[in-house]
């Protein structure tokens, strides 16, 4: 009779898997952005006197004015950005050969979203209609109004 030697089962490392979490956040964020927009879209053109008539600049600093909406569009902002770089990402992962190229092409891409991401909060958190406004401007009374 002899003995055999097994080896033991090999152990499955546990670590992160970006392209598991990126599979996954492109579904949820996917979700959540459909809502986001329709209920952009609802808001903007459907309810109450809205319509693409009424869009123009002082409608939108009333709803840059309170913070839901600020929070509203931001969120759609990132999570807009956020997903198209990453369906970007994935489209360079498949199509670009060369490591070198592809790891260009991902760190571009990643520091465009951030860019556009920190600019569009930027400009959603301190939107300000009454900068750059003059006496002879049509906002000249309104700015006035707040301002006192």
């Amino acid at each position: 009779m002899t003995a055999t030697a097994t080896a033991p089962a090999a152990r499955r490392q546990r670590r992160f898997n970006i392209e598991k979490w990126g599979w996954l956040f492109m579904r949820g964020s996917g979700v959540l952005l459909i809502v986001l927009i329709f209920g952009h879209l609802f808001v903007n053109l459907l309810a109450g006197d809205a319509g693409i008539h009424v869009l123009d600049f002082a409608f939108v600093a009333g709803k840059f004015a309170t913070p839901f909406w600020q929070w509203w569009d931001v969120i759609m902002l990132w999570l807009a950005l956020i997903h198209g770089a990453n369906g970007m990402r994935t489209i360079v992962n498949d199509y670009v050969q060369s490591p070198g190229i592809r790891k260009t092409l991902v760190w571009a891409l990643g520091l465009a979203a951030a860019l556009l991401i920190v600019l569009g909060t930027l400009v959603v958190f301190t939107f300000d209609p009454c900068n750059g406004v003059f006496e002879d401007g049509a906002m000249w009374e309104a700015c006035q109004a707040l301002a006192n």
